[in-house]
């Protein structure tokens, strides 16, 4: 009986899990995760990333879009991103950034 009622339990928290995904919270919680992968793959290549906070969502999306696209989709998965993988790939986007940066001399 205690099981049925964990599991009832945990589908009503996935379900609303699932539907604030699809609302404008979701949205704004999947820039937020974004934002701290960004933040965490400026901090783990040396310098900075460029144009702040915005700098870091995009470099957290982008890192996203790469990381899954080269190793998959890893769990775990927090606001529809694939955390595991948008950081290699943010990583790898910063360290790209960096590299032209310094060969351009603009950064």
């Amino acid at each position: 009986m205690g099981v049925a009622i964990g599991l009832i339990a945990a589908l009503i928290v996935l379900l609303i899990l699932i539907k604030i995904t699809f609302t404008l919270v979701g949205l704004v919680f999947t820039l937020l995760v974004a934002a701290v992968i960004g933040f965490l793959a400026g901090y783990i290549v040396p310098g900075r990333l460029p144009y702040g906070v915005l700098g870091a969502i995009v470099a957290g999306l982008a890192g996203s879009w790469l990381g899954t696209l080269l190793i998959g989709s890893i769990p775990p998965h927090i606001g529809g991103i694939a955390v595991i993988p948008a950081i290699v790939g943010a990583v790898m986007l910063a360290f790209g950034l960096r590299l032209i940066g310094s060969v351009t001399g603009r950064l």
